[in-house]
């Protein structure tokens, strides 16, 4: 499961990815850097008219079945699309990208953490994400209730490059334009054929990333 990734990209490049299309930024003043759950981290979503960039807290809510108490740490990856709690979220106004520079990966055995990012220069790269919208849900005990907007990404099958340290999954990863529209937009039926692996070469390990400052 990944669940730590760096994002790097500044506002004005992630609008440049959407020439033509009219953006809202609602980002405020965006810091590059590391992402944990239930951090906070920019999304790009529609709102309705126009691609919005707006912030939202990484963890989708829990199935209940799977809560022993009232507090709800939130879930990170999704796999399972047919799983009746995730199949309300799966329409194109749940849908989002979640921009990301490099991801990590356990490397199993208390070794720490193996980071990817794309192979070559000039790729931009998103997870499949899903979203919502002013949930409201006691995420820490300190903090109570809160209400916020909420993501989570795919996860599917590792390619050859993922599989040698985490042979069970990675995120699902978008580099071409034309699937990001296709996740955004289209029916389920043709954007969960999206949920797969990168193709082998297409990711290289490389080094954790510093962090800003």
């Amino acid at each position: 499961m990944c669940n730590l990734y760096s994002q790097t990209t500044t506002q004005e490049a992630m609008r440049q990815l959407f020439q033509g299309l009219s953006v809202t930024d609602r980002l405020g003043n965006l810091a590059p850097g590391k992402v944990y759950p239930d951090q906070t981290a920019p999304i790009i979503r529609h709102d309705g008219e126009a691609i919005e960039m707006a912030m939202a807290r990484w963890g989708m809510p829990s199935p209940p079945s799977v809560l022993k108490t009232a507090r709800d740490p939130g879930v990170t990856n999704v796999r399972n699309l047919t799983s009746p709690h995730w199949r309300r979220w799966l329409g194109p106004a749940h849908r989002c990208l979640v921009p990301v520079t490099a991801f990590a990966e356990p490397r199993g055995g208390g070794r720490g953490n193996q980071w990817f990012a794309a192979a070559g220069t000039g790729v931009s790269m998103f997870f499949a994400g899903i979203e919502l919208r002013n949930w409201t849900s006691l995420r820490k005990v300190k903090d109570g209730e809160t209400t916020d907007d909420l993501y989570a990404f795919l996860t599917c099958a590792p390619n050859a490059e993922v599989k040698a340290v985490h042979p069970k999954a990675m995120p699902v990863i978008l580099t071409d334009p034309r699937d990001w529209e296709t996740w955004l937009s289209a029916p389920i039926e043709i954007a969960s054929q999206l949920q797969r692996p990168l193709p082998d070469e297409a990711l290289v390990q490389v080094d954790e990333p510093a962090d800003p400052g």
